[in-house]
């Protein structure tokens, strides 16, 4: 799946530099100081089961071939690999502020903060980084206050409303008003291939109104085990959540792209059981 199959994403650009192709949306680009763009699992030099963008230390690659990856989309994307911020994603809703102090943070020195899946900033040159490979990755941009944000929402972050909690720490350390901010929901695992069990349509249950979860937790009979099983449509949870924290729905641009339905193209954590590369949406103020 290339740029060809791309056409019907009319939200999404499709940039292939140097044979490294990266996604980006005309929403964001719009903004003169923001660079930003999602990786494929194209484009690398990674082999077997990590073919061939991974940007995953932590799956069993070598460091030397993961850093060859993160210079060849970076250098694609116009951004300096060993000024990354890392997350360190434990799947909760924990934002923090990152600043140059924080440069080259998880890529080439020790990150001094921990549990983080999400990072804002204001500040030049701090690109941040978010991993994905069926998760939601989520990036926002503030053109009045010229920030930006980049944070990974899997199931368990979407209970938690970690978008909500991105826009509102913006609001609370610049002053963002998140009407004023716009955010891409990137490339997940989509509903019709996403599964879930009972005790996760429970835990929406508990965090959502009902009306809500009429949106986005399709009810799909009983397992094997006899119990409820359900679809989770992790684009349309964020969506909401997000729009609930006071962003403009016109300003919310979901991708569309089911991670498992182009496994040519993504990494898919559920399409290969685990045995795979990791993604990243990235994101910087220049």
């Amino acid at each position: 799946m290339r740029r060809e199959h791309l056409t019907e994403y009319a939200d999404l650009v499709y940039t292939d530099k140097n044979d490294t192709p990266y996604i980006s949306f005309p929403i964001l680009e719009q903004f003169d100081f923001v660079k930003h763009g999602f990786s494929t699992r194209l484009g690398g030099i990674s082999e077997g089961i990590f073919e061939s963008m991974n940007l995953g230390f932590n799956r069993g690659d070598s460091y030397e071939t993961v850093y060859e990856n993160y210079r060849r989309i970076c250098e694609a994307m116009g951004i300096k690999e060993s000024n990354l911020v890392f997350t360190d994603q434990v799947h909760k809703a924990k934002v923090r502020v990152a600043t140059k102090e924080n440069i080259g943070m998880g890529i080439v020195k020790e990150r001094s903060y921990s549990e983080i899946d999400g990072h804002i900033t204001k500040e030049a040159n701090v690109p941040l980084l978010v991993f994905s490979a069926d998760c939601v990755p989520i990036l926002f941009v503030d053109p009045k206050t010229k920030s930006v944000g980049a944070t990974h929402s899997g199931w368990k972050g979407t209970v938690r409303k970690i978008g909500a909690v991105t826009a509102q720490k913006m609001a609370l350390e610049f002053g963002s008003d998140p009407s004023d901010i716009v955010a891409v929901i990137g490339p997940c695992i989509g509903l019709e291939c996403y599964e879930v069990s009972s005790d996760v349509a429970e835990a929406f249950a508990e965090n959502f109104t009902k009306e809500q979860c009429a949106q986005f937790l399709k009810c799909d009979g009983i397992n094997q085990e006899g119990k409820m099983k359900y679809h989770l449509d992790l684009w349309e949870a964020n969506r909401l959540i997000l729009i609930e924290a006071g962003l403009k729905p016109e300003n919310v641009v979901v991708s569309g792209l089911c991670t498992m339905c182009h496994s040519e193209l993504f990494f898919s954590h559920r399409a290969t059981k685990g045995q795979r590369g990791s993604m990243a949406g990235f994101i910087q103020v220049i």
